[in-house]
């Protein structure tokens, strides 16, 4: 079976951030280490088959996501655990890196219905945290990469189960509101935000920490995709997550060098949210990334039943911090199809937003992913 495993690297404690160049080497060191990894031997000389490898490095490490063929998402896990740990130990600029986590990251609502399906004695657990712990030794209900929603099904005797289920998945979302660091849950104490709680910021805090993590495991599976089919969002036969959401026009355009950058700017971004570092947003694709990151926010907690009008009023909030203007809502309008594209309109203070500008720092002091920045600006990748 092939497994998709997410490694997460960091800087040694104390250690300075990675400026751009140092990202663009790093991410050329991992990429050269990984590619020299046909098959892993797992546990028990179990081999594992090493399929692809895709590297997003950023200011405080980089996260690796891994295919690989292994007989058992353990045997997946812990193989590409040691082979991590040997990349950053071969390489003498990477040896004091080190590796915080090698884990399958589950979906929610694919493994809903994985376990929906399962039938007989040897089913897995009901319970998404149970499952998590039995996958990975010694691991706890807390180490669940997110929190486990209510199961169709799984608790159908009466409205209180379903109830406590809820709150259960309610509390664990608020519990992930402290990692949006660049942004305080909390209402000023001036009164200002009188008009949402502090419960209501918290939770669309905890669901956007949460939908960064789901958009990003999500667009690494539209990345593989596109690889697959060796084609564009336009002409893709498969079903994608997200890359079928950006301005249809240029569907043709969203190929895979197109997706990983985009995915590469989703990362960088989101770490900015979650470490403390975001200051404001760098290009237009990183307006669309924030996009779909509200989105997926919002259509998990109104899945969930958790989207009151004080929660979407707290995203609606934010939303309007992050964002200097929406002018990039014209690219999903056909009738204005080439108008915003128009250099003249710079001067009316609307940026113009061909797709070869997407990647393109909105000024010198704006940060765009080197692996991302358009051509003119900047080194894309270290294969260019």
């Amino acid at each position: 079976m092939t497994y998709v495993v997410t490694v997460d690297m960091c800087l040694p404690d104390g250690a300075d951030e990675l400026d751009a160049l140092q990202q663009v080497g790093a991410s050329a060191l991992l990429e050269h280490g990984f590619d020299a990894v046909e098959a892993i031997e797992g546990p028990g000389g179990v081999e594992v088959d090493v399929l692809e490898t895709i590297v997003a490095v950023h200011p405080r490490g980089a996260i690796v996501k891994v295919f690989v063929h292994a007989s058992s998402l353990e045997t997946a896990e812990d193989a590409v655990g040691s082979v991590a740990a040997e990349v950053l130990e071969r390489s003498e600029l990477l040896a004091d890196w080190v590796v915080e986590s090698s884990e399958v990251k589950l979906h929610i609502d694919l493994t809903r219905e994985s376990l929906a399906a399962a039938d007989g004695p040897d089913a897995p657990p009901s319970d998404l945290r149970a499952r998590r712990a039995r996958h990975t030794a010694g691991a706890g209900p807390g180490d669940a990469t997110h929190p486990a929603p209510p199961l169709d099904g799984a608790d159908d005797e009466s409205g209180e189960d379903e109830e406590e289920e809820r709150a259960d998945l309610e509390a664990q979302i608020r519990a992930l509101a402290p990692r949006l660091l660049s942004f305080d849950p909390r209402p000023p104490e001036d009164g200002s935000a009188a008009d949402i709680g502090s419960e209501a910021a918290e939770l669309a805090a905890g669901a956007l920490v949460y939908a960064a993590e789901v958009l990003i495991d999500e667009l690494y599976d539209d990345v593989q995709t596109l690889a697959d089919e060796e084609t564009n969002v336009a002409e893709c036969r498969a079903e994608l997550w997200h890359l079928a959401e950006l301005p249809p026009r240029y569907g043709l355009a969203y190929d895979e060098l197109f997706a990983r950058r985009f995915l590469v700017t989703a990362i960088a971004l989101t770490t900015r949210f979650t470490d403390g570092s975001f200051r404001e947003l760098g290009c237009l694709a990183e307006e669309l990334v924030l996009k779909l990151l509200l989105q997926q926010a919002h259509s998990t907690l109104d899945l969930y039943g958790l989207l009151g009008d004080d929660v979407a009023e707290a995203l609606g909030r934010f939303a309007d911090e992050v964002y200097e203007d929406t002018d990039f809502e014209w690219l999903y309008d056909d009738a204005r199809d080439g108008v915003d594209e128009d250099p003249a309109l710079a001067g009316a203070g609307i940026t113009p937003s061909a797709i070869g500008t997407w990647f393109t720092p909105f000024d010198d002091d704006r940060y765009v992913h080197p692996y991302a920045v358009d051509e003119e600006t900047g080194p894309r990748s270290t294969h260019d």
